[in-house]
């Protein structure tokens, strides 16, 4: 959906070194059952709408725009268009199915998910104030300007952050990876991202101001590497291998971890960059391109996963489902219905701040953006939730139509071409278009 400058450069804690040195889960070699396809008229699509999804990936393809791009429709259940085009580079190797991706930001719904799973087991609450998990958290303060010699003039937090806003980016935390602010510019200045351990991490973050009170501003932050802290804090495992034990076992989700072993190397696709001054696509360098060879020291929830799109199409399944996949319930029905539901406050809501309030049609759940009204927020239908990742992954559920959709490329910054910016919304408009007979 088009939340693209949000979640343009949604990755912080893979940054961190030092803190535990547990061995995350490597991801098994690959078995999955195969996907199981049906005619697009089966479900209500057209298969000649459909062709038009094909031919405009494919363009994207010929025209040099991407290298390459795997997508994946599923409806009742059913895969009723799974296909790649192109390479895994421009000088690589043809894309497959298997084809392994960072995913970035798209890792926050799993670690939501994995989150809920201590929920249900009543090791936190939604109103909980964060500070109770992070006790560092107990006395933050809130930015009101800065003053002459530089420093921040703040005031006293209102109170905590709680669990909720945690998990809906209203807490009041920033990110330092867009910084056109002076609190996402402190986050950048003071080494947030380059922190060398998870309490150093913390005490960076607890030392610098909340951009708002807690619940007064939508704002894209740390929240969800803060999350995966607390579910090692609560579990004594790594996020990694609880993830591996609670999650991607159950689900099958053979090649989802926050590294790659030697053995799948060569399916990783290449990762590029849209350079502005080049006006092309650039390999990518720099900190957003992850060392996925070996375990993390510190595991980002926030955005350092790689997957495939048939790992990520059992646990999109999953959650379409209510929570259970092939007889593995991972969370509730009504667990995953609190996930989509919006947790933002009525002054958000009811603001001029976009991207989610009442005149959008859109808000924020547990770790997903969520439509509201379609009408507003369309083509998606009522209820989608969905985000998305760096590089350009994308995927949303669409409850009301019972369907998923699922894509993948390797592009940071496709914001400049303004050919693919909009990939995520232009896919949706021609899945709906297929969409020639819901009933069925």
């Amino acid at each position: 959906m088009a939340f693209r400058k949000f979640i343009a450069a949604a990755l912080v804690a893979t940054l961190l070194g030092g803190g535990s040195t547990a061995t995350l889960a490597a991801p098994v070699a690959s078995s999955a059952p195969a996907i199981v396809p049906a005619t697009p008229e089966s479900v209500g699509f057209s298969a000649e709408g459909l062709k038009k999804l094909d031919a405009h990936m494919q363009s994207l393809v010929d025209t040099g725009h991407l290298p390459g791009v795997t997508t994946m429709l599923v409806r009742h259940g059913k895969v009723v268009n799974y296909e790649v085009h192109g390479k895994k580079g421009f000088d690589g190797p043809p894309m497959t199915k298997d084809t392994v991706f960072r995913i970035y930001s798209q890792s926050k719904p799993v670690t939501g998910v994995a989150m809920m799973i201590l929920f249900e087991e009543g090791k936190w609450k939604l109103d909980d104030p964060v500070s109770k998990y992070i006790p560092e958290f107990a006395s933050l303060r809130v930015f009101k300007g800065v003053n002459p010699d530089g420093s921040f003039d703040t005031v006293p937090a209102d109170r905590p952050p709680t669990m909720r806003e945690l998990m809906s980016h209203s807490g009041g935390f920033a990110y330092g990876l867009v910084p056109d602010n002076p609190i996402d510019k402190a986050y950048v200045s003071t080494g947030v991202l380059s922190a060398k351990s998870r309490e150093e991490f913390v005490q960076k973050v607890a030392a610098l101001p909340l951009v708002a009170q807690p619940g007064a501003r939508w704002k894209y932050s740390v929240s969800v590497d803060i999350q995966g802290l607390i579910i090692e804090k609560l579990t004594g495992m790594s996020l990694g291998d609880f993830m591996q034990q609670r999650i991607f076992g159950p689900l099958k989700m053979v090649d989802t971890a926050f590294w790659l072993p030697p053995e799948k190397m060569d399916r990783l696709a290449s990762l590029y960059l849209w350079g502005p001054k080049e006006q092309k696509l650039v390999p990518a360098t720099g900190f957003m391109v992850l060392d996925i060879t070996k375990p993390p020291v510190a595991a980002s929830g926030g955005g350092g996963l790689v997957s495939t799109n048939a790992d990520y199409a059992r646990f999109a399944q999953m959650l379409l489902n209510g929570g259970e996949l092939e007889g593995k319930r991972i969370i509730k029905p009504e667990t995953v219905k609190l996930m989509r539901t919006n947790m933002l406050s009525d002054t958000i809501m009811n603001s001029n701040d976009p991207p989610f309030n009442t005149a959008a049609g859109k808000g924020f759940g547990l770790d997903f953006a969520v439509v509201l009204d379609s009408a507003k927020a369309g083509p998606y239908g009522q209820g989608t939730y969905s985000w998305g990742g760096a590089a350009g992954t994308w995927f949303w559920i669409d409850p009301t139509n019972d369907l998923f959709f699922l894509g993948m490329i390797h592009i940071l910054n496709k914001g400049g071409d303004p050919a693919i910016k909009d990939i995520d919304d232009d896919s949706a408009k021609l899945v709906y278009d297929a969409l020639i007979d819901p009933k069925k």
